[in-house]
C-alpha cells in the first residue's frame, strides 16, 4: 500500500489551478493556429490571431487566459493501492483550489447557494469526479470551467427510435443555439449513453481529449468527423462573428445504456478549454 500525504495533494491541486488558468494546452493552441490558416473569413482570421496572441501573452506574463477563471472541476483517478494519510482527500483538493485561486490571483466565481448568490470568496467547493482504478498512482486533472460555455450546454433523453440522426440533430441544434455565447471556436464534448447524470459526466470528460484525437471506435470516430464538418458549416465562426471555424473539434464518449433509453449530453468548451494534469 503506497501512502500519499494530504499536504502533497494540496500543493499539486494548487499548482494545477494556476497552470490550467495560465497555460492553454498545446493541442488547442496548435489547433487554433491550423484553423487560422484555413479560416475563410478575414475577420475570423483576425479574431483567431488575437485569441492566439492572448494565449501566448497569458503564458509569458503568467496571468489568466480569461477573466472567467471558472469553477474548478477536478477529475481524480485513485489507484486501489493508494492510501491518503495525514488528512482527508476531499478537504485537501478543496484546500488546493482555495490556495491556487488566491495565489494565482484568479477570480473567485462560486456562490454558496444558487438562490442567495453569496460568494464563497475562495472558489470552493470544487466539482470532484472520482474513479477508482488499479495501481498505486493518484492522477489529478483540474479543469477550470467558465460559465459562458457551460451555460449553453444541454442534455436530452432521446428515444431509441430517434436513432443516430436524432443524436446529430440535437448536438448541432445545441451548438447553433449557443451562437457567440460560448466563445467559439469550441471544443464540443458529447456524452452518449449511460443514464441521465452519466451522459453529462461523459460530455464533460470528453473535453479532456486532445484536439485531433479520434475515438477508437470507427463508427464514433466517423460521427465526430461528420459533426465537426456540419458544425463548421453553420457559419457562426470565431467569437460568433462569422466564418468557417465554429469548432476546433468534436469529441464523443460513449457508455452502455438501458434498452429504452438514448441519453445524449453536449458540454461546450470555449476557445480557452483549459485543463492540467499531474501524476502522484
Amino acid at each position: 500500500m503506497r501512502e500519499i500525504k494530504a499536504s502533497q495533494i494540496v500543493e499539486v491541486v494548487k499548482k494545477l489551478c494556476i497552470e490550467a488558468n495560465y497555460n492553454l494546452p498545446d493541442d488547442i493552441l496548435k489547433g487554433l493556429k491550423i484553423r487560422k490558416k484555413e479560416e475563410k473569413s478575414p475577420l475570423g482570421q483576425k479574431i483567431l490571431e488575437d485569441i492566439i496572441l492572448n494565449a501566448e501573452i497569458a503564458m509569458q506574463e503568467k496571468m489568466a487566459i480569461c477573466q472567467d477563471t471558472g469553477m474548478a472541476v477536478v477529475f481524480v483517478e485513485i489507484g486501489q493501492e493508494v492510501r491518503v494519510v495525514d488528512g482527508d482527500l476531499e478537504e485537501a483538493i478543496n484546500e488546493g483550489v482555495r490556495l491556487g485561486y488566491k495565489e494565482g490571483y484568479l477570480r473567485k466565481s462560486v456562490v454558496k447557494s444558487p438562490i442567495e448568490r453569496i460568494n464563497t470568496d475562495d472558489n470552493t467547493p470544487a466539482i470532484i469526479h472520482y474513479r477508482v482504478c488499479r495501481g498505486d498512482r493518484l492522477i489529478i486533472t483540474v479543469m477550470p470551467k467558465g460559465a459562458g460555455s457551460e451555460n449553453m450546454s444541454a442534455l436530452k433523453m432521446l428515444k431509441p427510435s430517434d436513432d443516430l440522426e436524432g443524436v446529430k440533430r440535437f448536438v448541432i441544434e445545441t451548438v447553433e443555439k449557443s451562437g457567440p455565447n460560448a466563445c467559439p471556436p469550441l471544443i464540443v464534448g458529447v456524452g452518449l449513453g449511460g443514464d441521465f447524470e452519466y451522459a453529462a459526466y461523459l460530455a464533460k470528460k470528453a473535453l479532456l481529449r486532445k484536439v485531433g484525437e479520434r475515438h477508437q471506435d470507427i463508427l464514433i470516430a466517423r460521427l465526430e468527423e461528420e459533426l465537426l464538418n456540419e458544425i463548421n458549416s453553420l457559419g457562426i465562426g470565431p467569437m460568433g462573428l462569422g466564418g468557417t471555424t465554429t469548432a476546433l473539434d468534436v469529441h464523443i464518449e460513449v457508455y452502455p445504456t438501458h434498452i429504452a433509453s438514448l441519453p445524449v449530453a453536449v458540454n461546450l468548451g470555449c476557445h480557452a478549454t483549459r485543463h492540467a494534469t499531474f501524476v502522484l
